[in-house]
């Protein structure tokens, strides 16, 4: 099923507001939807909420319909952002 990613962008920014600077519970199970994690794994590897809106950034570019070089270009052109977040998922499990 598609994710409406404007819905899904706001949804956590207002959850991140709510729940100040960790990835609480409900934020965890945002993210744990468009990924292949549990909501326990999230919060372990990203227990700050901004890093866990930038997973949600990073699995927007993954997910859209774009052709793969459009996609690597659009990491890469954000590598220092999500830089942190790949070394985190690569790390756990590579």
């Amino acid at each position: 099923m598609p994710v409406d990613w404007d819905k899904f962008d706001s949804e956590i920014d207002s959850i991140i507001e709510r729940s100040s600077d960790k990835t609480d519970a409900q934020l965890a199970s945002k993210v744990s939807n468009i990924t292949r994690m549990t909501d326990d794994e999230v919060q372990e590897l990203f227990p700050k909420a901004a890093d866990a809106k930038r997973v949600t950034q990073l699995m927007r570019i993954v997910r859209s319909e774009d052709d793969r070089n459009k996609k690597v270009n659009r990491i890469v052109s954000n590598a220092e952002e999500f830089g942190g977040v790949v070394l985190t998922l690569l790390e756990k499990f590579a």
